[in-house]
């Protein structure tokens, strides 16, 4: 069992004290041994599993993490094991950095492995695992001609493939898979406490009925939504977010040997999508398990962890020697430049300065999260402020992959005791809900409603204090994270016991 504590030892510190500064996620034995109505808990080892196969997204590190974390909730929920695709370069990762291994899978940057271990829920396996035992084997049929078909040159072997290779591949999993065409933006799976598929019929009723209710319910009034309340109504009017049908994980699906996610831009198969807005269990124990699962197992590992855990000690004793002691508080930006297609984002430094002084403090620290490589944009900000980036840490960054060095800055950001981001993107995002972790963790000003009061977005203006106050799910999943994923999520850890226990 993975305890909720972080040892650096093996990576060049920092101590256990200031290691402990990243730690959001906790230890809870009894959610390790919940798994889903649909998991055939009688399972052998030779009994014949169903897997659940996918395409990560093609865009951004943040943009695959999302369809990653979306992908593992639905393979839980389903109680499939997931097939993890082979080592690839990944979009802006695997640049070849003084001989570092530039291919990456996603056990490279999360601790699945370790996550299958003390779940009995999760279970994953090699794509070169799934090939030999299911491919090889001539267990998967062409879904089109209904005859056994074999991997592409009858080969398992996958990681480090280009392209080409991966279109073989990805066109091969495609055939013998039933391939799910399920659009975020259009519909929501939803899931039967009892694993029943007829209780899904009862569930699309209650969408029909919430398709002709009106409502005059204030979005931010957080008493509205409650997390534990046992009719799945309320939370299903809000977790459509303006969806209108569900997607129905029937029983010719679940019959289904192998179902499969592919990431089609053009057909608008992308599991862009947070996984707490993409999957509706009827049970809210099982919300929240999930909730709890993502945030406690799928974290960056350890080595990138534990180099975040060194910046931020380093710059707290910074602050403390500008300050003679008084403090080793600081603050944190993540300004987007790069490749961004929202360009009303793309602002000059003035206008950043202008819409954040009013938070912040002349001659106090800030660490800047950034794709600018040139430190000159940054020069009139420099004049107000003391600007500290990522690569003025090289000494805590020896020997660290520098395809890491992007999480590295998100650990960083999400330390700063006031933070500003950027609307529309993912990365922001990701800083923004590990606050929110570690707000309610700590019990901060605003948690019991999901609030992060020093939290703010640099641009748009009109977004500015958006995490200032409870916000329901909405459409444009993407553009924010909510503060459903880590609001009251701790309840029901006792009365999900009981269900781990009988299952």
């Amino acid at each position: 069992m993975r305890m909720a504590e972080l040892d650096c030892k093996a990576y060049g510190g920092p101590s256990p004290e200031d290691a402990q500064e990243m730690v959001y996620w906790r230890d809870i034995p009894s959610d390790s041994l919940y798994v889903s109505p649909f998991f055939k808990t009688n399972r052998k080892q030779n009994e014949q599993r169903e897997y659940l196969t996918f395409e990560p997204d093609g865009g951004g590190w943040n943009n695959i993490r999302m369809a990653m974390e979306s992908t593992i909730a639905l393979s839980v929920a389903m109680g499939r094991t997931l097939v993890m695709p082979p080592q690839k370069k990944m979009y802006l990762l695997g640049k070849n950095n003084g001989g570092q291994r530039h291919h990456f899978s996603f056990v490279d940057f999360f601790p699945i492995e370790e996550m299958a271990k003390d779940n009995n829920a999760f279970e994953v396996v090699s794509m070169k695992e799934y090939l030999e035992e299911e491919g090889m084997k001539g267990k998967l049929i062409n879904q089109e001609t209904g005859q056994v078909e074999f991997p592409p040159g009858n080969r398992t072997e996958w990681d480090g493939i280009d392209q080409a290779d991966y279109d073989l591949l990805r066109g091969y999993l495609r055939n013998v898979s039933n391939t799910l065409r399920w659009e975020p933006g259009k519909c929501l799976p939803a899931f039967p406490s009892s694993g029943k598929h007829q209780d899904v019929e009862i569930l699309q009723g209650l969408v029909q009925e919430l398709q002709k209710k009106k409502t005059n319910k204030k979005t931010d009034d957080t008493s509205l939504f409650q997390v534990d309340n046992p009719d799945p109504t309320e939370r299903l009017e809000d977790t459509l977010a303006g969806r209108k049908k569900l997607c129905v994980y029937d029983e010719s699906i679940q019959k289904e040997k192998v179902v499969h996610f592919q990431c089609n831009h053009k057909e608008h198969l992308r599991l862009l999508v947070h996984f707490y807005a993409f999957l509706f269990f009827e049970d809210w124990r099982e919300d929240l398990w999930m909730k709890r699962f993502v945030r406690d197992h799928l974290h960056y590992q350890d080595e990138i962890q534990c180099a975040g855990a060194r910046i931020v000690h380093s710059i707290k004793q910074h602050v403390m020697k500008r300050t003679n002691g008084k403090t080793t508080e600081f603050d944190t930006f993540h300004i987007r430049r790069g490749d961004f297609q929202f360009k009303d984002t793309r602002v000059d430094i003035q206008t950043i300065i202008d819409n954040t002084k009013a938070e912040l403090t002349p001659g106090s620290t800030i660490f800047i999260a950034t794709d600018e490589h040139d430190r000159n944009f940054f020069k009139p900000m420099g004049e107000i402020y003391d600007l500290l980036f990522l690569d003025d840490f090289k000494k805590e960054l020896e020997g660290v992959n520098s395809n890491y060095y992007g999480m590295i800055d998100q650990l960083v950001a999400s330390r700063g005791r006031i933070f500003f981001g950027c609307w529309w993107s993912t990365f922001t995002g990701y800083i923004n809900r590990m606050r929110g972790y570690h707000s309610t963790k700590d019990m901060a000003p605003g948690y019991k409603n999901g609030e992060l009061p020093k939290t703010f977005y640099y641009i748009t203006k009109d977004r500015k204090f958006e995490m200032h106050k409870y916000a329901p799910l909405r459409g444009g999943f993407f553009s924010r994270e909510y503060p459903t994923s880590w609001r009251d999520i701790d309840k029901g850890i006792e009365e999900l016991t009981a269900i781990a226990r009988h299952h």
